[in-house]
């Protein structure tokens, strides 16, 4: 039995796992934000449901270090080792949040799917993740000519890079309440509701609300942020895949992408992701694909976990 975890901004998912990652024992969704640490919600989750899980897993949404996670978009921290206490085991295994989403899309079919570019049929080679939902999450999967091997990075907090004029001024405006002005400052859940203060002249609506009121067509205001977001989300995910020459594919997950299909498929996403000059051509012919199943990242902590037991 593994105890598998992924934990966002939003929601904590956790769940048992004896066989097939896609058909857990039990599994439960947590606020992440009315729970004061990880250690609360184990212990709650084993309660409900008594098990001794030979090994643990959790997907974090913050960089791993020393086996411990500031988790980026939470107040509380995730430490392997007080973990590993409470579950009585030697060690617990953490990753980051979409480093254990590329771990998952090998437990995915085809109907887990939405196809946003088909691209070239026999693509091969590296690919990459790019998750808009609470924060903008990205990571590689390096291809060793047999399979597939998962790695995390925080491209989501370099640099946002303005390709027009509107977007040049988003930047100004964003730079005005924050230090630092990253891709995830205007591409996620959170930069959303940045897009959308900037364009009203500061009012404040939540990113779900915004969403809502853009694919009805009610609030002019909300479409131009959606617009500009997908915009920037499409030339963010094309940067990824030029730097990881993620020529085997671009998954786009996170909770964003899903509700947002009509617009991804209105044509500016794939525009802004190919718009790179002379390699156009080169991101023409990568597929791209959104992740539809939310518990990707899940069966992603329990396939590390299994693969961490075989190895040991």
């Amino acid at each position: 039995m593994i105890l598998a975890g992924d934990i966002g901004g939003t929601n904590t998912r956790l769940a048992l796992v004896d066989d097939d990652p896609g058909e857990p024992d039990a599994l439960e969704v947590y606020p992440s934000g009315e729970h004061a640490s990880l250690e609360e919600m184990v212990q709650a989750f084993l309660v409900a449901h008594p098990a001794e899980p030979a090994a643990a897993c959790f997907g974090v949404a913050g960089p791993v270090r020393d086996g411990r996670v500031r988790v980026t978009n939470l107040a509380w921290p995730v430490d392997g080792a007080s973990l590993a206490s409470v579950l009585g085991l030697e060690r617990v295994l953490l990753l980051n949040d979409l480093e254990a989403n590329a771990w998952g899309i090998a437990a995915l079919g085809p109907a887990d799917f939405h196809v946003l570019n088909e691209g070239r049929p026999d693509a091969r080679g590296n690919a990459a993740v790019c998750s808009a939902g609470t924060g903008l999450g990205e990571a590689g999967m390096y291809w060793d000519g047999t399979r597939y091997h998962p790695f995390a990075c925080e491209g989501g907090h370099t640099d946002f890079a303005p390709r027009t004029e509107l977007q040049r001024r988003l930047r100004e405006f964003v730079a005005e309440e924050q230090t630092h002005v990253s891709y995830e400052r205007v591409c996620s859940g959170i930069g959303l509701v940045n897009i959308y203060r900037f364009v009203t002249g500061g009012n404040d609506l939540g990113a779900t609300e915004i969403t809502r009121l853009a694919l009805a067509g009610t609030d002019e205001h909300a479409v131009t942020a959606l617009d500009t977001m997908v915009e920037i989300y499409g030339a963010e995910a094309g940067n990824l895949a030029l730097k990881l020459m993620a020529t085997g594919g671009v998954y786009l997950g996170g909770g964003i992408p899903p509700r947002i299909l009509p617009k991804l498929e209105e044509g500016s996403f794939m525009r802004a992701f190919t718009d790179k000059g002379r390699f156009a051509d080169l991101l023409a012919a990568v597929p791209v694909q959104v992740i539809l199943n939310d518990r990707t990242a899940l069966m992603g902590a329990a396939l590390a976990a299994e693969a961490a037991l075989r190895s040991r």
